[in-house]
């Protein structure tokens, strides 16, 4: 019996490492946080890390953008969005 591999990726404000299928996957577009979209650079967030202190400045050294609470805003929208579906 083979086991299955499962891929191992980094929060970027824990720096913890998870089963990516644990994990929010994002990304940046013209400093705008949205959902990975399967095209360009993505990074990983836990969710407990979702109101963790150290998160928006993450987020914004991620999207280049020094709007901490707009970041916040919208990551907290995209958690709304993902629970939906």
């Amino acid at each position: 019996a083979q086991k299955l591999h499962q891929p191992i990726r980094m929060c970027v404000a824990c720096r913890e490492r998870f089963a990516q299928s644990a994990l929010l996957r994002l990304q940046c577009r013209e400093g705008i946080l949205e959902p990975y979209s399967y095209k360009g650079r993505s990074f990983y967030l836990c969710i407990s890390c979702v109101e963790h202190k150290k998160t928006p400045g993450q987020l914004a050294r991620q999207c280049k953008n020094g709007a901490t609470e707009m970041l916040m805003n919208r990551l907290k929208e995209i958690i709304l969005m993902m629970d939906k579906v």
